[in-house]
């Protein structure tokens, strides 16, 4: 069933990731995704960022789908079908949020007062949700070094104590995520990661976001540490939308 629902507001919260808002009478939990489809172009898997009594999906434009969504606003349509997908298992005790670029969205919904971030990107500008946290709690790491720590995700976990956070949830590039899973994957930690692959049905039909054997749509796209460490394609292929699987880089 595809939903016919009215934006009620659009929000820029980067120079290329945009946020809309939306009313919707349907119970969302942290880390589930819809499908958004674009008429004239195709459908995309959206992360919903925020699950409360104002349901939001937050855009990066990469493509031209994303391109038109971009366009949208206040008092048109957008098209939705969902929610799907396994959320996180929710924890009530001290959590580390690890995201990288616009996998923040799919954490955005964790952040409460016992939350701390470490919210990684390119530049400055292109930090995302670090205004959410409580003074204190937002780590920035960004690649140019013009705002915080200077380098990759990994480095901010240089700067936590990791034994004192009860779950750690991280979402992001896959290679990003391997990168923090090598770190963690020796350690008894409690740690989800949010997968983000190629998806054309969300519904565990046409296999194209496949990896190991299981369907990020269906079986994810929460995975836990034990998941993952079973995973032989987790960085290194991935299935491109015409079914061809490739190496990453």
């Amino acid at each position: 069933m595809i939903y016919h629902l009215m934006v009620n507001e659009k929000v820029k919260e980067t120079p290329t990731v945009f946020s809309i808002y939306f009313d919707w009478d349907v119970d969302i939990l942290p880390g589930q995704f819809v499908m958004v489809w674009v008429p004239g172009f195709s459908e995309v898997p959206m992360t919903v960022a925020s699950v409360k009594d104002k349901k939001c999906i937050t855009v990066k434009v990469y493509g031209k789908t994303t391109e038109k969504l971009s366009q949208i606003e206040k008092g048109d349509l957008l098209y939705i079908r969902g929610p799907y997908g396994k959320p996180f298992t929710f924890n009530n005790g001290e959590k580390l949020l690890i995201g990288g670029g616009s996998g923040m969205a799919s954490l955005r919904t964790l952040i409460d007062e016992k939350s701390t971030g470490i919210i990684a990107s390119k530049t400055g500008d292109e930090l995302l949700f670090k205004d959410e946290f409580l003074p204190g709690r937002a780590i920035c790491v960004t690649e140019d070094g013009s705002s915080g720590i200077k380098g990759l995700a990994t480095e901010g976990i240089k700067a936590v104590d990791l034994k004192k956070f009860d779950a750690i949830y991280v979402c992001g590039p896959e290679m990003m995520m391997k990168s923090i899973f090598e770190i963690l994957k020796d350690t008894d930690l409690n740690v989800e990661f949010s997968f983000e692959r190629s998806m054309k049905c969300g519904i565990g039909l046409c296999d194209s976001c496949s990896i190991d054997g299981l369907q990020v749509c269906k079986d994810g796209p929460t995975f836990n540490m034990n998941q993952v460490r079973a995973m032989y394609e987790f960085g290194r292929t991935k299935l491109l939308s015409s079914g061809k699987r490739i190496y990453m880089k």
